[in-house]
C-alpha cells in the first residue's frame, strides 16, 4: 500500500570423543576473545582489571560462540543424551529444568530406547544431528529415525557456551510445552475422504497434514474407529492456544480408522496444492458462497495452516467490510462523488495513498477500485470506535471466536480501537487480523447476500451448531458492494488477474505493510459464480500481482 506510514504492523588437543559412531574432536579452550566487564559498562583490554567496592569484578565473555565451542558444546550434550545421562545433557543447555523434564520423558513417556545421535556438519553455531532409536511399548516395537538440530549460544550471565534449549531440539515437531508420549492412542485414527469419496492423504495433498491431524482429534472417537499404539506429540497449553493439534509420529500397531467425509473438492484441492507450490509463503482457500462448504485449502509451508489459523493484517481487502459500513451509514455510495485526497491526517498520523495519488471528483467506486486509502480514512471522524467491530461481527460473522468448521480455525479479529489505530483498521491495518478463510468468507457474504459460516465437515455429522450473523445487509448495500467488487475485477487493481472471468465476478486486492519486512503481504479475495476464494502471499508485494493469479486460477477452474 505504498508510502503510508506503518501503523503495525587457540588450542590444546584432547582425546577424540565418540558420538553415535562419529568421531568428534573436542577442543579445549576457545582462544582469546573479546571480553566485557559486567557492572562497569566499559570495555577493557585483555589482562586489565576493574574494581567495584575494592573487589575484583569477574570478566564475562559476550562474543558469539566460536565454531570450536559450538562443536564441543554439541558433542557434550549429544554424548550425555545418548548415554542416558539426563542431568549431564541438561547441564549443557541454558534451561536445565525444561531439558531435564523433556529428556526424562523421552525415555519414560515416549519409551524410546537404544538412542544413537550422530552430529552432522555444523553451520556456524547451528549443529544438525540425526537420531536413531527404537520405540518399545508392551511387547510392540518399531524403529524411529529422524533429523533435528541445535544452536549454541553464549550465556550472558556466566559467558559459557550452551545449547539454546527448545523442545524442537528433541524433535522438530515439538513446540515448547509439548511432550512425546507412546501408548494406546486415546484417539482412534480416521480415514478422511473428499466430497467424491476419495481418500485424503498427506502424500497426495501435502497441505492437508494439519487438517488431517485436526480431523482425527475432532472425530476420531466419533467415527467408530479403534485406537492403535502410537508415538505422539501431545500438545501443551501454548500450542493449543495456537490451534495446534496432537500429531502422530510413529504407528507401532495399527488401529482401525473410522471414516470422516469432508467437503473438499478433489479437483480444486489438487489445483490449489499445485498453485501454492509455485509461490513461497502462499496460502489459499476456496469455498461455496451459497452453502459455506470449503472446497480447497492449501499452504506453501506445510507445518502451519496459515489458511485457517493465520493471524495477519488483511490490508485493503478489509475495505470490503469497511465499504458496507460506510454505505449503511450514508457516508458513501457507489456512484456518488467521494473524496480521495493525497493524504489525510487523523489521530496524529498522516495516512498516504500509494505514490500519493489522488482522485479529484471521482466516485466512491473509483476510489474502491483503485484502493484509495484516504477515501476510507477520511470517514473516520464520523465513525464510532466500535463501528467496524460491530459491522464485522453482526454482518460478516467475524471476530466472535465461535466458528465450528470441523477443525481448529481462527475466526478473525477486529478489536475496538481509537484514534489513529481505529482509522488504520478501516484499511486493514492497525489491530485487524485475518486469514484466507476469513477473507474468502467475506467475498462469499457479498456474493450470497448473507453470511454462511464456512465448514469442512457437514454439521449433520456431529450435530454441531454453525455460527450465524445477527443481521443481514439491505439489498441496496449488497447490490452496491457487488458493483464495487465487479468494477474492481473489470477495471481496477484486480483486472489483470481476473481477466476473462466475467461478468458474474468481483474482487478486491490488498497489500498489508508489516514492520521489519521489506515487501508487504499481498492479499486477494474474489468470487465468480458460486465460488469464492482468498489468498495471501507473505512478503510478496501487491496482492494483484502475487495472490491474485493463485485465486483467479482456481476460480477459472471451478467455473
Amino acid at each position: 500500500m505504498g508510502k503510508r506510514r506503518r501503523v503495525e504492523e587457540g588450542h590444546r588437543k584432547r582425546r577424540p570423543a565418540v558420538v553415535g559412531g562419529m568421531i568428534a574432536v573436542v577442543v579445549g579452550g576457545a582462544g582469546i576473545g573479546v571480553y566485557a566487564l559486567y557492572g562497569g559498562g566499559a570495555a577493557a583490554d585483555e589482562g586489565s582489571a576493574a574494581a567495584a567496592n575494592g573487589k575484583q569484578v569477574p570478566r564475562v565473555r559476550a562474543d558469539a560462540p566460536s565454531a570450536t565451542e559450538a562443536k564441543a558444546t554439541a558433542t557434550r550434550f549429544l554424548t550425555a543424551w545418548q548415554q542416558g545421562k539426563v542431568s549431564g545433557a541438561a547441564a549443557a543447555t541454558d534451561d536445565s529444568a525444561a531439558a531435564t523434564a523433556l529428556l526424562t520423558g523421552y525415555t519414560k513417556d515416549a519409551h524410546v530406547t537404544g538412542v544413537t545421535l550422530t552430529a552432522g556438519k555444523a553451520s556456524g553455531t547451528k549443529v544438525p544431528f540425526s537420531v536413531k532409536g527404537t520405540v518399545k511399548y508392551k511387547g510392540v516395537s518399531k524403529a524411529l529415525t529422524y533429523d533435528s538440530a541445535l544452536t549454541v549460544v553464549r550465556n550472558p550471565t556466566n559467558g559459557k557456551a550452551q545449547v539454546d534449549w527448545h523442545a524442537s531440539v528433541v524433535h522438530p515437531d515439538l513446540q515448547d510445552g509439548d511432550k512425546l508420549v507412546t501408548g494406546e492412542s486415546g484417539t482412534p485414527p480416521v480415514k478422511a475422504v473428499d466430497s467424491a469419496g476419495g481418500e485424503l492423504t498427506v502424500a497426495k495433498y501435502p497441505s492437508l497434514e494439519p487438517v488431517l491431524d485436526g480431523l482425527r482429534e475432532k472425530y476420531g472417537k466419533k467415527a467408530g474407529g479403534k485406537a492403535g499404539v502410537e508415538l505422539q506429540v501431545v500438545r501443551g497449553k501454548a500450542s493449543k492456544a495456537k490451534k495446534a493439534s496432537d500429531k502422530t509420529l510413529l504407528e507401532l500397531s495399527k488401529g482401525t480408522p473410522g471414516t470422516v467425509k469432508t467437503t473438499l473438492s478433489p479437483t480444486l484441492q489438487a489445483a490449489a496444492e499445485q498453485q501454492v507450490a509455485k509461490t513461497a509463503r502462499s496460502s489459499v482457500v476456496v469455498m461455496r458462497p451459497s452453502t459455506g462448504e470449503i472446497l480447497a485449502v492449501a499452504n506453501a509451508s506445510h507445518g502451519f495452516n496459515t489458511a485457517f489459523n493465520g493471524s495477519l493484517a488483511p490490508g485493503s481487502t478489509m475495505k470490503v467490510i469497511t465499504s458496507s459500513l460506510l454505505i449503511e451509514k450514508d457516508l458513501a455510495s457507489a456512484d456518488k462523488v467521494h473524496p480521495c485526497p493525497k493524504t489525510f491526517t487523523y489521530g496524529g498520523w498522516k495516512f498516504h495513498n500509494d505514490d500519493d495519488f489522488q482522485i479529484t471528483g471521482g466516485t466512491f467506486k473509483a476510489s474502491f477500485a483503485r484502493s484509495c486509502n484516504t477515501a476510507f480514512i477520511s470517514q473516520a471522524p464520523d465513525l464510532d470506535n466500535d463501528s467496524l467491530t460491530k459491522q464485522a461481527q453482526q454482518v460478516f460473522g467475524l471476530s466472535m471466536n465461535n466458528w465450528a468448521i470441523g477443525v481448529p480455525s481462527f475466526d478473525g479479529s477486529v478489536p475496538v480501537q481509537s484514534a489513529a489505530q481505529m482509522a488504520a483498521s478501516l484499511i486493514g491495518q492497525g489491530g485487524v487480523r485475518m486469514n484466507p478463510l476469513n477473507m474468502a468468507s467475506v467475498a462469499s457474504t457479498v456474493k450470497a447476500g448473507t453470511f454462511h459460516q464456512p465448514y469442512l465437515v457437514a454439521p449433520s455429522v456431529d450435530d454441531r451448531t454453525l455460527a450465524t450473523a445477527s443481521r443481514t445487509m439491505s439489498s441496496s448495500t449488497v447490490s452496491q458492494l457487488r458493483e464495487l467488487m465487479n468494477y474492481t475485477a473489470a477495471a481496477g487493481t484486480a483486472a489483470e488477474a481476473m481477466s476473462g472471468l466475467g461478468p458474474d465476478y468481483g474482487a478486491k486486492t490488498g497489500s498489508a505493510e508489516v514492520d521489519n519486512q521489506d515487501k508487504p503481504n499481498g492479499w486477494f479475495t474474489a468470487y465468480r459464480g458460486d465460488l469464492a476464494a482468498a489468498g495471501v502471499v507473505q512478503a510478496g508485494g501487491h496482492g494483484g500481482d502475487t495472490a491474485g493469479p493463485i485465486v483467479a486460477s482456481l476460480l477459472r477452474l471451478g467455473g
